[in-house]
């Protein structure tokens, strides 16, 4: 079985983050890129991921979808690049990995769509608030310079992306101790290279139309 790494994804989605992942794995991999409404929604990539969304990679036959999926499978697949703690060491890796997935994903999402939970049934949605989601979330990259402690891991890509897209596009208040966790991270040569291939991905679509 070949031990082939592949991407599909497209520059203008959260295929963003499965990108600075694979680059930070740092192996060979070979990227596929889909058009919404159509190869993303086509049979053929159906087979891949049956949503017909991205990102999505494909290692030694093996497929991973959904972004936390894809950042916690690649750092186990390839340890030597060191980035996920000691299996005795995950308590807040695995934390802040899937409160990003679950709360922070969920709170942002609603607030980008102009959707409030009403006070009397913030008790019946998982993440209660906004205001309680990102007052946490702060809380969690000031006491640490990453994530999950003193070491850059899988966790801070996607927890990094989410803060990064969110002081991007206004759907995370910019609040100091989320610019200078960004800050960080946005230094490292994976993210800098993965960054350069989406933007150069994105202006060939927009010059194909």
């Amino acid at each position: 079985m070949t031990e082939e790494l592949v991407l599909y994804t497209n520059p203008m989605s959260r295929g963003r983050i499965a990108r600075w992942m694979v680059e930070e794995v740092g192996v060979p991999y070979r990227t596929e890129i889909l058009h919404f409404g159509t190869t993303m929604k086509g049979e053929a990539y159906k087979t891949v991921n049956p949503m017909g969304k991205v990102p999505a990679v494909v290692h030694a036959g093996r497929t991973v979808t959904e972004c936390a999926a894809i950042c916690a499978y690649l750092a186990d697949a390839f340890p030597q690049a060191g980035l996920a703690p000691p299996t005795t060491d995950r308590a807040d890796y695995y934390r802040w990995m899937f409160f990003a997935a679950g709360p922070l994903e969920a709170a942002v999402s609603n607030r980008a769509l102009g959707f409030e939970v009403p006070k009397e049934r913030e008790r019946m949605i998982g993440y209660g608030t906004y205001a309680d989601v990102l007052d946490t979330l702060e809380k969690a990259v000031r006491t640490n310079p990453y994530i999950a402690g003193d070491r850059f891991s899988a966790a801070d890509v996607y927890v990094g992306a989410q803060i990064g897209w969110g002081l991007q596009f206004g759907t995370i208040e910019k609040r100091a101790a989320f610019e200078q966790y960004f800050g960080r991270l946005a230094l490292r040569e994976a993210y800098r290279r993965a960054t350069e291939k989406d933007n150069a991905a994105a202006a060939e679509l927009q010059k194909a139309g």
